[in-house]
């Protein structure tokens, strides 16, 4: 086993440092610093020159470099020569390499803090650019349903297909215990108030209407949100990072209708059926509170139930359904297409989707809610 790395300072008669190298200089092992001959030289006035004594020195790597790079830019800076004629011939090479190609100018972030008015100005382009960026996709998208209705879309079925399974019949595991949870949460909430006034079986009332005409459609739109948007986002920023797109695009075929189309047909499909089964789990959610906490016998919640909530309310349940759909399927799509050429740009969509989904299903309930107000339904 090679000795720990280790180095030695050793000054001669000509006012030259001599710093020996002993050991195995490798990542991973406990390495000597740069900073240990700074501090040395500041206690050692009047060296002008640093050399280098390698004879006992076993295996290295990069660690070594980084040592050498590191002493070098203290040198350089405190205007001493360095002598590298001791070090391996290797080593020699590739710090005459990494001088010659010199760091870009803007490689490094500025450690400055960027002022308040300037993050402002900055975010409020963002957002302008991100505006015309959305709104051109959403053109693009319409142009591709066009295409879709006259027959000459470019899609396969069988994707259609496999996407209607992942976002349909997969996610019924998370939808299950999302709105099953919610639905029992509202009827607890629920029930400690109405038991005050003798008012338990209200409780059924209270989160039949809350399920079916609105929580439901916002829990799955969330759950697919985080669960669908960002896979299409992960998915097709993989494939602009592959140039898979690019080569779609080649050949004649227009990403739009080949990768977007099916995505978003099989969220809009897919989410009204997945609002009526989260309607389910989320009364019987309730159910199990009323039932079970609350003495309310089965066919009297049951019959309670059927009474409070209308088809208005499994109407506009549905309505909300499909357009978080929509729009989880849009933001997925649109930061996948957006994405970057690297790995981290991937991550990044995969996020910024999710993100746009939840902030466009929040909007899109508030909208919703007050139009629905003002049409007094």
């Amino acid at each position: 086993m090679p000795a720990p790395a280790e180095l030695q300072l050793q000054k001669s008669a000509e006012d030259t440092l001599t710093v020996a190298l002993t050991g195995s200089w490798k990542l991973g092992e406990a390495l000597p610093s740069a900073d240990e001959i700074q501090q040395k030289l500041d206690g050692k006035p009047g060296i002008n020159k640093i050399a280098f004594d390698t004879r006992q020195l076993a295996d290295w790597d990069s660690g070594l470099l980084i040592f050498l790079i590191n002493l070098r830019e203290f040198c350089t800076q405190q205007k001493i020569p360095i002598d590298d004629s001791g070090l391996p011939q290797g080593a020699r090479k590739l710090l005459a390499l990494a001088a010659a190609v010199p760091e870009k100018k803007d490689a490094r972030k500025a450690a400055g803090k960027v002022s308040f008015f300037t993050h402002v100005g900055s975010e409020t382009v963002d957002f302008f650019r991100s505006s015309g960026e959305m709104l051109t996709f959403i053109g693009d998208t319409v142009i591709a349903f066009g295409n879709l209705l006259r027959g000459k879309a470019q899609y396969r079925k069988s994707d259609l297909g496999l996407v209607l399974e992942s976002c349909g019949g997969q996610a019924l595991p998370i939808v299950s215990l999302i709105c099953f949870l919610v639905g029992l949460i509202l009827a607890f909430i629920g029930a400690i108030q109405l038991k005050l006034f003798g008012a338990q079986i209200y409780v059924a009332d209270l989160v039949g209407i809350a399920m079916v005409r609105l929580m439901a459609a916002i829990m799955t739109g969330i759950v697919m949100a985080g669960r669908t948007g960002g896979a299409f986002a992960a998915q097709l920023g993989t494939m602009q990072v592959n140039q898979e797109i690019d080569a779609l695009k080649t050949m004649g075929i227009s990403p739009m209708e080949f990768l977007v189309l099916p995505r978003m047909l099989a969220l809009a499909l897919m989410m009204p059926l997945l609002c009526l089964y989260a309607n389910v789990m989320g009364i019987l959610g309730g159910m199990v509170v009323g039932v079970g906490m609350l003495d309310i016998g089965f066919i009297q919640y049951y019959n309670e139930t059927v009474k409070a909530v209308n088809l208005w309310n499994l109407g506009i349940g549905l309505f909300s359904g499909t357009v978080f759909g929509v729009i989880v399927a849009l933001s997925g799509c649109m930061r996948g297409m957006q994405c970057g050429r690297s790995a981290s740009a991937v991550g990044e969509a995969a996020t910024s989707a999710v993100v746009t989904a939840i902030v466009g299903i929040i909007l899109s309930t508030a909208l919703i809610t007050v139009l629905c107000n003002l049409l007094g339904i």
